[in-house]
């Protein structure tokens, strides 16, 4: 079996890592990163902190050098997927399959531009990037992943992949329709994720100061409040995200406040943009998500238009 990793930041060095152990999978990273894919093939990429260990892997930023494959994961962050799947396409034909572990909603309708099968996900697991070839593993979770409707995948594709990496030690849910664990991750991640980018304040901090904690819980209910509109059951509840966030080990920041200190451009689009968008779509307001929405795109304004 073989299995390319597009995008190898911290989220997709993660199922790197794990998936590169398992017996019966070639394992391919594809990422532009040069200083990153060179320590890769040089040392090993190393996981420190949910797990610590080194595993060697084929790494490259030109997808010309990589086979043809089984499963395609897809870990970049949200505004490079256009991007990064028009570079990987040649990689997956007919019988292939691509699955997006990314945050958000949208990816997989960009994705199905480009490739014939795509499998819907979202991920728990987090973390940040140490040095090249160096990532820090800060929250472990669980992997839900389910067919993409418009591209009519088979479910024996997504249990197939869903076993694959839960035997590599990525516990994966198999699921009929997964827009409801997609729209909890949403709604967690639209509501926690700006508000550290805005603040500065690590996931715990958020969580536990009592005004921005009043803030997140609003967020939430606007985003279960769309999520209703168009008839999606969220599978659990934000809040246990919320709060597993919170207790995990150390001071994770979590990923639009990682891009906002390197000042790249962050996901909010897909996040708070997408609940905004969708919310417009069924009537629901969502002034909270939107106003959020406006201070990070100002944010990232202010540090090409000072």
């Amino acid at each position: 079996m073989k299995v390319c990793i597009v995008g190898c930041g911290a989220v997709g060095s993660i199922f790197a890592a794990h998936l590169a152990r398992l017996d019966g999978v070639e394992l391919h990273a594809f990422d532009v990163w040069e200083e990153h894919v060179r320590a890769i093939n040089q040392a090993g990429l190393r996981l420190s902190g949910v797990a610590s260990f080194t595993i060697r892997l084929h790494a490259t930023t030109n997808p010309a050098d990589v086979p043809r494959c089984d499963y395609g994961i897809v870990a970049t962050k949200s505004i490079h997927t256009r991007v990064a799947i028009a570079q990987a396409a040649r990689i997956f034909d007919a019988q292939s399959a691509v699955c997006s572990v990314q945050n958000g909603v949208g990816n997989e309708e960009i994705l199905a531009e480009h490739v014939r099968t795509v499998i819907r996900g979202t991920t728990f697991p987090a973390g940040h990037v140490i040095a090249p070839g160096q990532v820090g593993y800060d929250i472990a979770g669980d992997t839900w992943i389910g067919p993409f409707e418009p591209s009519a995948t088979p479910m024996e594709k997504v249990r197939e992949l869903a076993d694959m990496l839960t035997r590599a030690g990525l516990n994966t849910i198999a699921l009929e329709d997964a827009r409801g664990a997609q729209w909890t991750k949403l709604i967690f991640n639209a509501a926690t994720n700006p508000v550290g980018a805005l603040t500065g304040l690590h996931h715990a901090a958020v969580t536990y100061f009592p005004p921005t904690a009043e803030l997140v819980e609003a967020l939430i209910r606007e985003g279960e409040a769309v999520a209703r509109a168009h008839g999606i059951t969220l599978h659990g509840d934000p809040r246990d995200l919320v709060q597993k966030g919170a207790r995990a080990p150390g001071r994770h920041k979590a990923s639009m406040l990682q891009d906002v200190l390197a000042r790249r451009p962050t996901e909010v689009d897909f996040m708070n943009g997408a609940i905004v968008e969708w919310g417009a779509k069924a009537g629901v307001a969502t002034p909270l998500n939107k106003a959020l929405w406006a201070l990070m795109k100002a944010l990232e304004d202010s540090w090409s238009n000072p």
